[in-house]
C-alpha cells in the first residue's frame, strides 16, 4: 500500500528522446500503489516499445485510434474519465501546440480535450524551440487556462550541449502529481459543517428602464469560491448580481440586481453562517431618482447630461461592524497602491482577510480565468500567491481561511 493507491492516473507518452525517463516515471507511480494506464502517440513508439509500458502498468497501451480496443470502447473518452488526473511526459512542443489549438489528431491529444481532471504537463525540448515565441505563447495560454507544468529544466540536451529545454527529473514530477492528489484529498470535506455566505458578480443601478450603471465584474471568482466551499463539504449561500454563469449545484442561489438588494440578502443570510466571502462589486453609487421614462437625447449638441448620484452601502464593512465569532473575508480590486489599500480596507471592513488584486496586471483583471491575488492579514502579513486560475485560487483561499474560522470557534 503505497501514498497513491486507490488513485487512477491516465500516463501520456509523445516523441522525444526523453521517453525513456517516462518509463521510470511509470515505475514510480505503480511502486505508490497507483493504477496506471498509458497512452502514446505513434512518435513516441519510435522511441519506447509499448510492450514496456504495458509489462510495467499491466494495462494494454493506447496508441491508435482505429484499431480495436483492448479494454474499452470509446477508448479516448473512457481513457479522460477513468483517471483522477493525467500527465503528459514529455510533453513535445508539437503537442503543446495542438493542446493550445484544440487539434486532436492523435489518440492522445484527442484524450487530453476530453479529461477533465488536472493535468499535468511535463516539457522536453530543444533549447531554440523551447525558447521560441510561439511555444513560450502556448505554454502562457495553457496556463491560463489551468494546466500544471513541471519543468523543463537546465542541463544537458540530446545534443550534448547546455540550455534550457530537459525534462524535469521523474522524481519531481512524480512529486508534483502526489501533491495535487494528495492535496485534494486533504480538501475533501474539510468544510463540512461550516456556513458560507459569498456576494459574486456585479450589480446594476437603474439610470431609466433602459440604461443602468455597473461595472466589470463577471463573477467567476466568486462562483468559483462558492462551488469549491460546497464541494469541501459547506453549506453554501450564494448572492448574485447578474451574471452569465451557470450556479454551481448544491448552493443556496438569491439573485438580485441592486446594492440594496445585495444588502437585504446579505443581512438576512448573514447571523446563520460561520465566514463570509464579499467577492461581489457592488456598485458603489446610485442615481438619487431614477428615471420612470427613457432619457431622449438632448438637441442640444454638447448639451450633456447631469445624473446626481448618492453613496451606496458598504456592505462587507457592514458585515465587519455586526460581526460575532464570524469571519469576514474582504476582496480589494486595485489599479494602484494595492497593498497599501488593501491594508486600509482590511481596518475600514473590520476585516480579518483582504483578498487584493490589480485588475491592470495581465491575467489578473476581469472576464479572465485566471487571478493573480495578494492575501492580506491583519498582522500586516501580504502573501503573494502566483498566477492562478480561479478554480485553484479559490482553493487556496479556502485553505487560508479555515484555520480562522476555527480559530473564531
Amino acid at each position: 500500500m503505497g501514498e497513491l493507491s486507490g488513485k487512477r492516473i491516465t500516463l501520456g507518452v509523445t516523441g522525444g528522446i526523453a521517453v525513456y525517463k517516462a518509463v521510470e516515471l511509470l515505475r514510480l507511480f505503480v511502486k505508490a500503489g497507483a493504477d496506471v494506464h498509458v497512452v502514446m502517440t505513434p512518435a513516441a513508439t519510435q522511441f519506447v516499445a509499448p510492450l514496456t509500458f504495458r509489462e510495467l502498468s499491466f494495462h494494454p497501451v493506447a496508441v491508435d485510434m482505429f484499431v480495436e480496443p483492448k479494454e474499452w470502447l470509446m477508448e479516448h473518452l473512457s481513457l479522460a474519465e477513468s483517471g483522477d488526473i493525467m500527465v503528459v511526459a514529455p510533453a513535445t512542443v508539437n503537442t503543446l501546440a495542438k493542446l493550445a489549438h484544440g487539434v486532436a489528431d492523435n489518440l492522445l491529444c484527442t484524450t487530453l480535450l476530453a479529461v477533465t481532471a488536472p493535468v499535468v504537463l511535463a516539457p522536453a525540448a530543444d533549447s531554440h524551440m523551447w525558447l521560441n515565441p510561439i511555444t513560450q505563447e502556448n505554454v502562457a495560454k495553457l496556463k491560463r487556462l489551468g494546466y500544471h507544468f513541471v519543468g523543463p529544466d537546465s542541463g544537458s540536451l540530446a545534443r550534448n550541449i547546455q540550455g534550457v529545454g530537459r525534462m524535469a527529473s521523474p522524481e519531481e514530477i512524480y512529486r508534483k502529481v502526489a501533491d495535487l492528489l494528495l492535496v485534494g484529498d486533504r480538501r475533501r470535506d474539510d468544510w463540512r459543517g461550516r456556513r458560507v455566505l459569498v456576494t459574486a458578480g456585479p450589480t446594476q443601478e437603474p439610470i431609466d428602464p433602459v440604461r443602468y450603471l455597473t461595472n466589470r465584474s463577471s463573477g467567476k471568482m466568486g462562483y468559483a469560491l462558492a462551488e469549491a466551499a460546497c464541494r469541501r463539504g459547506a453549506e453554501v449561500t450564494l448572492v448574485s448580481g447578474p451574471v452569465n454563469l451557470a450556479p454551481p449545484a448544491g448552493v443556496r442561489l438569491v439573485r438580485v440586481q441592486t446594492t440594496l438588494e445585495m444588502r437585504e440578502a446579505a443581512l438576512a443570510a448573514f447571523p446563520e453562517v460561520d465566514v463570509v466571502f464579499g467577492a461581489a462589486a457592488p456598485a458603489d453609487y446610485r442615481l438619487a431618482q431614477p428615471y420612470e421614462q427613457k432619457i431622449k437625447r438632448s438637441g442640444n449638441v454638447g448639451g450633456g447630461l447631469a445624473l446626481q448620484l448618492v453613496d451606496n452601502p458598504d456592505i462587507i464593512a457592514e458585515l465587519g461592524r455586526l460581526k460575532k465569532q464570524q469571519v469576514v473575508v474582504a476582496f480589494a480590486a486595485e489599479t494602484e497602491n494595492l497593498i497599501e489599500n488593501a491594508r486600509h480596507k482590511l481596518v475600514q471592513k473590520k476585516a480579518d482577510l483582504v483578498v487584493a488584486n490589480d485588475v491592470t496586471a495581465p491575467g489578473a483583471g476581469f472576464e479572465v480565468d485566471t487571478n493573480q491575488v495578494y492575501l492580506v492579514y491583519p498582522d500586516g502579513r501580504a502573501e503573494k500567491l502566483d498566477l492562478l486560475p480561479k478554480t485553484e485560487v479559490a482553493e487556496q483561499i479556502l485553505d487560508r481561511v479555515l484555520p480562522l474560522c476555527r480559530a473564531a470557534g
